[in-house]
């Protein structure tokens, strides 16, 4: 009896082993579609065997582990892709808002990068300079003055419209900066909480917390499309977080966050909250923020104030020593400093004969300062680069499509990279539904096996039993 005993003891773990295989099957099937998910295998050992007069007789079969299927290597690579990827996501994102806030439509082809010729400023500045020439041939039509007059103010609209798009396009990047520091705190709260039940579980139960490692690789490839980090195992098995040199999370404690702090003129950076020190991030969607804010944009606020500044300069210097219609002069044909406040003197905006196009007091058929006017259109100006209004305007506007274009022909590489490294890895640690449709089966087989042999033995027990009574 002793010998049908120790059978149905194995045969009982077997059972109990297949039934664990098919949990662990149903629980990869679940997880089919959780990209966070890595596939885990039933590792299967012989139980310890009986010695016996006849030698070591097995005992059957148990469970040494439910393994998880990961690759360390392949986990860092996708978090350094994550970086790369979101940092040139957020870098697009922000010169599109530009580009759309400038009023152009520019090229944002990797292989060209050219500024539209219909609307915004590129045909304002030329509106200007036509009216100008077209009242150098009229003079005294009270007409072609007020036509000047209204393509200066659509011109200065352009220019305060712009420049108030990309200060919204600047003040919405700091808003994301700081926005994204506050979920990478979170996240990096999270990590640490996730080390320390990690840490538990583990202790505990002996084995591998295998979901929540995959909840603490989701957290850091997440974290990692906001800030670029390096990780490494702590003393006590946890993800160690560090962000340049800045230990943040040390197991399951978080040593130091991350802190938005405005460096000056509302520019929000980034620092390491307990040290003050500022951190240089080199990639997440938060550097690409920072970047796109003060490289591209700034660059295209700084040629749009420049250029301003320039024409309501050189403009206001020809237009003041001509005379109106009344003999007046002196009088200013723009206001304001640059981009921002650009403007037409209001005393214009109900009497066109006070514009100043003659260069002769009381000759209404004088055209000297209208001709000067409008030849400045066609002059080359030193502060400009040696270039006119709209050859600086077309440089400033189409280094922006540059930059544009040059960013989404990195993104376009970055993400076949990407989704290269991402399928490599679930290649490996990703659920396969026909795999474990055929483990399954597996499982079933024996399970049934494993089964029909319970049966048999307690069958051959009862027998064994009836027989001695």
């Amino acid at each position: 009896m002793s010998s049908l005993l120790s059978t149905l003891n194995l045969a009982a773990s077997a059972l109990q082993t297949q039934q664990q295989g098919i949990g662990v099957t149903g629980q990869n099937v679940a997880n089919a579609n959780n990209a966070a998910y890595s596939r885990q295998t039933l590792i299967i050992q012989s139980r310890a065997p009986t010695d016996t007069a006849m030698g070591s007789v097995g005992t059957g079969v148990e469970v040494a582990a439910i393994q998880q299927v990961r690759d360390g290597l392949l986990d860092q690579q996708v978090q350094g892709e994550n970086s790369i990827t979101s940092y040139l996501e957020s870098q697009q994102s922000a010169l599109q808002d530009a580009q759309s806030g400038l009023g152009e439509q520019i090229s944002g082809s990797s292989t060209s990068s050219s500024v539209g010729t219909t609307g915004g400023l590129a045909d304002d500045l030329t509106g200007l300079f036509n009216a100008f020439q077209s009242l150098s041939t009229a003079p005294a039509s009270l007409s072609s003055r007020q036509a000047v007059i209204s393509a200066a103010q659509q011109l200065a609209q352009q220019f305060n419209g712009a420049i108030a798009s990309l200060n919204t396009v600047s003040a919405g990047l700091n808003q994301s900066v700081q926005t994204d520091v506050g979920s990478a705190n979170q996240l990096l709260s999270d990590i640490a909480g996730l080390n320390k039940q990690i840490s538990q579980a583990e202790a505990t139960n002996g084995g591998t917390a295998n979901d929540l490692r995959d909840l603490r690789q989701g957290k850091l490839e997440s974290l990692a499309k906001l800030v670029n980090f390096q990780s490494s195992t702590g003393a006590e098995g946890g993800a160690n977080v560090t962000v340049d040199g800045q230990l943040l999370v040390s197991d399951s404690a978080v040593q130091d966050t991350l802190q938005a702090y405005d460096a000056g003129s509302g520019q929000m950076m980034v620092r390491a909250t307990n040290s003050a020190t500022a951190v240089t991030l080199s990639g997440g969607s938060i550097e690409g923020a920072i970047e796109a804010r003060d490289g591209g944009i700034a660059s295209l606020k700084s040629g749009l104030n420049t250029l301003a500044s320039q024409l309501m300069s050189r403009v206001n210097t020809v237009y003041q020593a001509g005379y109106d219609l009344k003999g007046n002069t002196g009088a200013l044909l723009f206001t304001g400093t640059d981009a921002s406040d650009i403007g037409v003197n209001p005393a214009l905006a109900n009497n066109a004969s006070l514009f100043q196009a003659s260069g002769v007091a009381g000759a209404t058929g004088d055209n000297q300062t209208a001709l000067a006017l409008a030849q400045l259109g066609s002059t080359s100006l030193s502060a400009l680069n040696n270039q006119t209004f709209s050859q600086s305007y077309d440089e400033t506007a189409t280094a922006l499509g540059a930059s544009l274009a040059r960013v989404n022909s990195q993104l376009s590489d970055q993400q076949t990279v990407q989704a290269a490294i991402v399928s490599q890895r679930s290649s490996v640690s990703g659920v396969s539904i026909d795999e474990e449709m055929t483990n399954l089966m597996q499982y079933q087989r024996a399970y049934e096996a494993s089964a029909r042999m319970v049966s048999t033995l307690n069958t051959l027990l009862g027998e064994l039993v009836t027989m001695k009574q």
